[in-house]
């Protein structure tokens, strides 16, 4: 089967929402420096991680005709960036800072084809967390999903149980919104799903 896809990421979640419409995806991960630059804003910072991790992998594979997907996932509190958790202490730190209290989460999307212009989008959702009870937080990270997650979460896995109300779109906090993306993936001449002769 053919790949019509590269995807620059190695999440498995965005992989398998790909999958959903119907596309097959070679994944190459990206290896970029996530950090912010100084003064970099939120939005500015999610945009430029996405654009950059796709130039990365299509500089890769420069001989291959198929368009790179790329995006980013940042969670933002108090004007903070709350990324990936480095240890346990991070991961229960960021989910206190989010326990009773509402969040933004950001995913940037960029499609590269191999000639043209560049396509990209940002989605912006609002995440609302219920109080954590005592060790609940200390519960969730010995669980193991916590670890490789944008503020240390999962919403389309057990953290579901903390959020109360969520504006915006499911599949943009999980790291990739469909309704977003899926003209992005038309635009460089992909067809979703199977569809009748």
């Amino acid at each position: 089967m053919s790949m019509a896809l590269i995807l620059a990421s190695q999440s498995p979640r965005r992989l398998a929402l790909l999958t959903g419409l119907g596309l097959t995806c070679e994944q190459v991960p990206a290896d970029l420096d996530e950090r912010p630059r100084v003064g970099e804003a939120a939005e500015a910072l999610v945009q430029r991680l996405a654009r950059e991790k796709g130039r990365v992998v299509r500089d890769r594979f420069a001989d291959d005709p198929r368009p790179v997907l790329a995006a980013d996932t940042i969670v933002v509190v108090d004007d903070q960036v709350l990324g990936k958790p480095i240890d346990r202490k991070d991961a229960l730190a960021m989910l206190a800072s989010l326990s009773g209290r509402t969040h933004e989460v950001l995913t940037a999307v960029a499609v590269l084809p191999r000639r043209g212009a560049e396509h990209g989008v940002l989605n912006r959702s609002r995440v609302t967390f219920r109080p954590l009870r005592p060790g609940e937080a200390e519960a969730y990270w010995a669980t193991g999903e916590p670890r490789d997650k944008a503020g240390a979460y999962a919403i389309q896995g057990l953290a579901e149980v903390f959020v109360t109300r969520l504006e915006g779109t499911f599949s943009g906090v999980m790291g990739l919104p469909l309704a977003a993306t899926a003209p992005l993936l038309e635009a460089v001449g992909l067809t979703l799903w199977s569809r009748p002769s």
